[in-house]
């Protein structure tokens, strides 16, 4: 799910409806609702055509008599308040105890009392603080408990210390269910220590395009492998089918994300639509979902998506017909992150289509108390009818009730709760390395090169080989998994650790050089670990199948140590399958790592011999997603589904294209977008004197720490960078690229480079806006600037650069803001356009 926590919330500076004009207007919008268009017949599904499940859960009277006391007794707010969940970051204790919510969430980037590296005691502190609120019947109410979500989705990934098992697009090579039980059955108790009783976990998507950003979340394409994972899965987290009282094991809940086809949408775009026809929804993206009921779910998670131009989150179809009605889901429903506000007709605070098509509970992380007062009058009003709410309540009681919710006491008290040894303990790390042996891939090894002889003198390379946070990806700690320090990964092995302790081991040398050179010696073999750095959701979204420019580096080390005559192994660290055929050129031996988590010893163990010479692990990962001979996600395949090698394979790869098939990997006239820069383009900050700092992950510092880069919101969470000046001297942050663009034809007409900024602290000096090519420059002073807090967009004509004698043909920096005072500024987009709130006059 979209788990993003907002930093500026954090501070109060977007806390929604926190005033009565805010709560009037919540309820504005319920009587001016827009009617939701009418759904086409394409994306009206035929639940007579879906397969059958079998939910293991079977009638209980007592149980039915239990919620239908607790109906009656409750008021219409507190029935609404079940069906509303709201993030830490923009709620407290206090708001649980007054709305009656049934339930919060802790973004990716969110955690206790305003601290996402907060240590497990304050973890488990605040979900007292929470369960106590919930149950506090002073001034009435019935005192129903709240739950509370986490996306522990490689592990309890969000808690400082905790086992990182391989994201799932390793696991999926592994080809090991039982194994993907045992990593369920350790991420349960690790959650338990913190206090939650519920993961947004497991994803069951089947990604069909590698583009996507989330590809990395699902095991496979493969939708009859990812179903021989689900049910396993399921159960190592919540017991064996059938089972009530879950919190008496050392268990969770689970939740089956995302319904419906968030891996099929066009071009691999996160959040975009699947235009494919119901056979392929069915028999592709619904097939994991039979496994999941048979196993009893108890949450499924709604979509971002759309199929055939309808949100999953607004498609009765579907959410209602299929998946509770055919399929005879017995659990509830929940969305993604504020994904009701995508729904046609609906925004954030108001969307009574949603819970009419079927949804039993909104995620609405800033936007539950203007939506909380919106559902409340849609009930009375008839909007929503009570019988909707009162089947919703009664689906959440019952997975309350099946948890043992009620009688487990507050978290504090429970199975686990406060076991801290129990975080990244010995056994689970175990499981977690055999993971990662498991989960390898060799895709080359000419000349028998692997395994190598841990007595030899190796030379570790490579950008990624010291790095947990980079072989660890997203969802790590943050949502993005960027940021991160070495002493957040307490207990963690990085690849070069692991690979350095073996090789110390067992009498060899191991040598760490980033850049592959070496003093005397020349190495025995070179391992170069290399490949894409952390990102989550649309920020990895990509165009073409290719690592961007400024992680390619490693491909000269490779190059430059097999001309010494040094034996390269390249070691890939990927959310995805990638073009990279210069790189297998490069290298005698290539294995894709994936991304391992924190148990980086996995490696060296597949990498070296043992100390007898012989194999010490066996590689038996194969793909489970086809790797790409281009990079047209469209395009041929180099390796098939189910390729891997074995050490004792005489297969060798010949000489591969170097051709990559496309023509441009970057977006035409895009440059900014999404808080990252588009593919070939990098992000830099400069001082007076030239001197830059490229910008890849947040937060950062540039111009000798004179500006600060963090991340804040744009439309998405973190959809843009904050730069902070403090006017030390002049400064300046630009975009730049290695391979200039050709917009003189584009400067001929009206066309703007266009930018939309947010000026948080005005400047205190002149703020220039200004381009280049080669050597040449031209700037634009940027005047009048909007009011602080106020998101604009401004404009300045191409043709004002090619008047100043910047050579359009070459253009390298088409973008440079430029002050020498104290400023604060927000930059979300960089891009070619024709309209623009405010156009900067051209220099006479």
């Amino acid at each position: 799910m979209v788990m993003r926590a907002m930093i500026q919330r954090r501070k109060g500076l977007l806390m929604l409806a926190s005033t009565a004009l805010a709560i009037g207007a919540a309820c504005a919008v319920s009587a001016q609702q827009a009617p939701a268009p009418a759904i086409p017949p394409e994306a009206i599904a035929h639940p007579d055509i879906w397969p059958q499940a079998h939910w293991p859960y079977k009638a209980d009277p007592a149980l039915e008599k239990r919620i239908a006391g607790l109906l009656q007794r409750m008021t219409v707010e507190e029935k609404v308040g079940q069906v509303v969940q709201a993030d830490i970051a923009s709620v407290t204790p206090a708001d649980v105890k007054q709305y009656h919510l049934g339930s919060v969430l802790n973004g990716g980037s969110s955690g206790p009392y305003g601290d996402d590296l907060a240590p497990a005691a304050k973890w488990l502190q605040l979900a007292d603080e929470f369960y106590a609120a919930s149950v506090d019947k002073s001034g009435g109410g019935v005192g129903i408990p709240v739950i509370w979500g986490i996306d522990a989705v490689h592990g309890n990934s969000n808690i400082i210390g905790a086992t990182l098992f391989p994201h799932n697009v390793g696991l999926g090579a592994m080809h090991d269910p039982a194994l993907m039980r045992r990593i369920a059955e350790a991420t349960a108790a690790e959650i338990r220590v913190t206090g939650q009783e519920w993961t947004f976990a497991p994803t069951i998507t089947v990604p069909q395009d590698g583009r996507w950003g989330r590809a990395y979340e699902g095991y496979s394409s493969d939708p009859r492998l990812v179903s021989d994972y689900v049910g396993q899965f399921i159960r190592g987290l919540q017991g064996e089918p059938g089972a009530t009282d879950i919190l008496k094991g050392p268990h969770v809940i689970a939740s089956t994300k995302h319904f419906l086809a968030d891996g099929g949408t066009e071009d691999g775009h996160d959040q975009g639509d699947a235009k494919i026809s119901e056979a392929e929804l069915r028999d592709i993206h619904g097939l994991p979902y039979v496994a999941a009921i048979d196993a009893g779910v108890q949450t499924v998670m709604t979509s971002f998506s759309s199929w055939n131009g309808v949100k999953m989150a607004g498609n009765k179809s579907l959410v209602t017909g299929v998946l509770k009605d055919r399929m005879g889901f017995g659990g509830f429903v929940v969305s993604d992150w504020n994904a009701h506000g995508q729904v046609a007709g609906c925004t954030n605070a108001s969307c009574p289509q949603a819970i009419n098509a079927g949804l039993d509970m909104y995620m609405a992380p800033d936007s539950w108390k203007p939506l909380w007062h919106s559902l409340l009058a849609q009930v009375k009003d008839g909007t929503i009818p009570m019988a909707r709410l009162d089947d919703a309540v009664t689906r959440i009681l019952r997975v309350k009730m099946r948890l043992g919710l009620f009688e487990a006491g507050k978290p504090s008290s429970r199975l686990l709760s406060g076991r801290y040894d129990v975080l990244g303990s010995p056994e689970h790390r175990a499981i977690a390395r055999q993971a990662v042996r498991e989960s390898l891939v060799l895709l080359k090894n000419n000349g028998s090169v692997l395994p190598l002889n841990p007595g030899a003198n190796i030379l570790v390379a490579g950008d990624g080989a010291d790095d947990v946070a980079r072989q660890s990806g997203g969802w790590t700690l943050s949502w993005q998994g960027t940021g991160l320090k070495p002493e957040d990964f307490p207990g963690a092995t990085s690849i070069w650790a692991g690979l350095n302790s073996a090789i110390g081991a067992a009498g060899g040398t191991a040598t760490l050089s980033p850049d592959g050179s070496f003093t005397g010696a020349k190495p025995d073999a070179a391992i170069v670990v290399f490949g894409e750095t952390p990102y989550a959701e649309f920020q990895g979204d990509l165009k073409t199948l290719q690592l961007k420019p400024e992680l390619r580096a490693p491909l000269a080390t490779m190059k430059k140590l097999k001309a010494q005559g040094i034996p390269v192994v390249a070691l890939m660290l990927t959310g995805r399958p990638l073009f990279v055929n210069p790189e297998i050129n490069a290298a005698d031996a290539f294995v894709v790592a994936w991304l391992p988590g924190s148990e980086g010893a996995g490696v060296a163990d597949m990498l070296l011999a043992g100390t007898d010479g012989k194999v010490a692990h066996e590689f038996r990962g194969t793909l489970s997603f086809p790797w790409p001979a281009t990079a047209d996600a469209k395009g041929k395949h180099l390796f098939a589904l189910g390729y891997g090698l074995k050490t004792t394979s005489d297969t060798a790869v010949p000489p591969l294209s170097e051709d990559p098939g496309v023509a441009d990997n970057a977006q035409q006239g895009t440059y900014f977008a999404n808080g990252v820069p588009a593919a070939s383009w990098s992000l830099i900050v400069a001082d007076a004197a030239g001197q830059q700092t490229r910008i890849t992950t947040v937060p950062a510092t540039g111009a000798n720490g004179d500006v600060a880069v963090t991340a804040t919101d744009h439309i998405v969470q973190e959809g843009a960078r904050r730069f902070a000046f403090g006017g030390k001297a002049q400064a300046t942050i630009a975009l730049t690229t290695q391979a200039p663009v050709d917009v003189a034809r584009e400067s001929n007409g009206d066309l703007m480079l266009v930018t939309t900024m947010r000026v948080d602290t005005a400047p205190a000096s002149t703020l220039t806006l200004s381009a280049r090519s080669g050597t040449a420059s031209a700037s634009v002073p940027l005047a009048g600037l909007a009011a602080p807090g106020a998101w604009r967009t401004y404009g300045v004509p191409l043709k004002c650069f090619a008047n100043q004698g910047v050579d359009m043909e070459h253009l390298d920096v088409p973008f440079a803001l430029t002050t020498s005072g104290k400023a604060v500024i927000s930059l979300a987009t960089v891009q070619l356009g024709t309209v623009a709130d405010q156009i900067a006059a051209c220099p006479k």
